[in-house]
């Protein structure tokens, strides 16, 4: 296991995030920030607080399950709903979406149609702490914490205080000394691996 980023690097990587959104916005108002569910929530409530402290504005949060979106969803076996709220109508706003990991864009994609179920914002933009490459679909984020090169199979593990009681990003190989599967560790991003509902970010070739 290598540490790619400290507790330090995620909160320099969020704070310049923050003001690349400020800047592309002209400011925060309209903003409205939605963490794809589990890791991608708690990054943008941090990316909120920072907005705040430049800008003195509110931004809005609030989490997205992408579950039932996804192109895969009949053939996963069934589990429970995360959280799904949306602060304020979306319609005239820039949507912010935020993810720890893009990998092959699916769940970004069924973000996208998760969002546009419910209104017609201004526009969308992708935030994410860390893109590993390998993208399946014409997908690509609009502000990227660190861009980090991987091996497929090779895993990024995004674990956060809030979830995981650290702040640091680490790389695996595939498969762990003790044998364990690769996606069934929460907090990762891997090939063949589980959407961002249950702790996983981007999920692999569905």
């Amino acid at each position: 296991m290598t540490q790619l980023l400290d507790a330090d690097d995620i909160r320099r990587a969020l704070r310049r995030l923050a003001h690349e959104l400020v800047e592309a916005n002209h400011g925060a108002e309209g903003l409205v920030l939605m963490g794809v569910q589990t890791r991608g929530l708690p990054l943008a409530e941090r990316l909120a607080g920072n907005i705040a402290d430049i800008e003195g504005v509110a931004v809005p949060v609030g989490p997205l399950d992408v579950t039932l979106y996804r192109d895969d969803v009949a053939s996963r076996p069934p589990r429970a709903l995360a959280d799904t709220r949306f602060p304020v109508d979306v319609n005239g706003r820039v949507v912010v979406l935020v993810d720890d990991v893009l990998f092959t864009g699916r769940t970004i994609r069924a973000g996208l149609d998760a969002i546009l179920d419910v209104g017609r914002p201004d526009a969308i933009r992708l935030v994410v702490l860390v893109d590993r490459g390998h993208r399946e679909l014409p997908i690509r984020a609009d502000h990227v914490g660190k861009n980090l090169p991987t091996a497929l199979a090779e895993r990024i593990s995004v674990r956060l205080s809030e979830i995981d009681g650290v702040d640091e990003v680490v790389l695996q190989r595939a498969l762990e000394p003790d044998g364990q599967r690769e996606d069934a560790s929460p907090g990762t991003s891997t090939p063949g691996g589980t959407s961002g509902t249950n702790g996983t970010s981007e999920a692999g070739p569905a």
